[in-house]
């Protein structure tokens, strides 16, 4: 038992939870309904592989640039970090982080009423059962969050494997199709490699709050090189579950029915066409319930975080757990009443223009104030 605390307090917690945490916010909206690959790269067909690639590059270089400068200016959550790259325009972050936080609640919020009622449950007991969890593990606080989230990640990676082997297995002779005739009918236009890497930008950068997400674990690092790495298995922990999606969609790509514009859960008509029956359509009614409850944590944690920083700066103790408990509540409240709108709205629209905000206000910023600062810094 010693030993395995030893491991979790040490390389664990240093190279690997990171990535873990960040994963497990990410996979709520970025992966879980399946609708989200398809907007950013399967509709591209044979070429979405480029979006795919350019994500994986992308995640892994801002976590390290976030990572490294966290460890060198010891700034642990994102204000204190945002400061440090953008300066007085800080607020912006705080009204992006929040939107997109409560935006992801919400894709996830209706996307899971969608799979529970499919699955023969009823819509609103996946809402209040999260509403629940989350109160509970944001009341018990981060150490909790880590260890909850961790075996959610061997849980999500466990039924993403087990749903891309039973739709290769049955559908997987129509891939080889895709890219031998570099099929790329499902998307309405011209598919270019620069529209590719543009998508995979565009992914990166609505996703790109998972990372301050994660910030409250990084105060194990105290060499470049577990930056560094930690930062490049955090790239590869966020693109696997992409690529798991991405060709399990190859097998349907031209069938519009289940992988199409206007398919709001691409994942359970995958599941249903290869006749998974309904203990698999259960089972997948689990995982997402899981990765809602991991992302609007990780979510909520983020803003809980927000606010106790900004108490202390002004000598006020933290917020108690009753308080900790409203906020977890309204924020929920809100993303439940956002859902309403539907998964391929908030998916294709909202993501899209807060992307833009993410890419002026923390890409940009980081790649450039963050690197020469982190250059500046390179003896530390």
């Amino acid at each position: 038992m010693g030993k395995l605390k030893n491991f979790y307090e040490g390389k664990y917690a240093r190279y690997v939870l990171p990535g873990v945490l960040l994963q497990s916010v990410l996979i709520g909206g970025g992966y879980a309904t399946g609708r989200e690959i398809y907007s950013y790269g399967a509709k591209f067909g044979s070429m979405g592989w480029i979006a795919g690639l350019t994500i994986g590059i992308g995640f892994a270089l801002f976590a390290f640039l976030t990572f490294e400068i966290c460890r060198i200016y010891k700034v642990y959550d994102y204000k204190n970090y945002i400061q440090k790259v953008i300066g007085p325009l800080w607020p912006v972050m705080d009204i992006l982080t929040v939107l997109i936080a409560i935006l992801l609640i919400a894709v996830m919020a209706a996307a899971t009423g969608s799979i529970f009622e499919q699955a023969g449950m009823p819509n609103i007991l996946g809402s209040v059962v999260i509403v629940l969890i989350c109160g509970f593990l944001n009341f018990k606080g981060s150490k909790l969050i880590e260890k909850f989230e961790s075996v959610g990640t061997i849980l999500l990676y466990g039924g993403y494997i087990l749903f891309t082997i039973l739709v290769i297995v049955n559908k997987g002779s129509n891939i080889p199709k895709v890219f031998s005739t570099m099929d790329t009918s499902a998307y309405d236009g011209s598919v270019t490699i620069p529209l590719c890497i543009y998508t995979g930008i565009l992914y990166v950068a609505y996703n790109i709050n998972a990372i301050p997400m994660g910030m409250f674990s990084l105060t194990r690092q105290t060499k470049r090189k577990e930056t560094f790495i930690s930062g490049m298995i955090a790239g590869l922990l966020m693109v696997i579950p992409w690529f798991l999606s991405y060709f399990a969609m190859m097998c349907f790509y031209g069938d519009t029915s289940i992988v199409g514009a206007d398919v709001a859960t691409p994942w359970v008509e995958m599941i249903e066409a290869v006749h998974g029956g309904p203990v698999l359509l259960a089972v997948f009614s689990i995982v997402m319930g899981w990765t809602l409850v991991e992302t609007a944590t990780g979510c909520i944690h983020m803003i809980i975080d927000r606010f106790d920083v900004a108490l202390e700066e002004k000598g006020a103790a933290k917020l108690t757990d009753a308080k900790r408990g409203i906020v977890t509540v309204a924020t929920l409240i809100g993303a439940l009443i956002l859902s309403r709108i539907g998964v391929v709205t908030l998916i294709e629209q909202g993501y899209t223009y807060l992307s833009y905000g993410f890419i002026l206000f923390y890409l940009l910023p980081t790649l450039l104030v963050g690197g020469y600062r982190i250059i500046r810094n390179w003896n530390k």
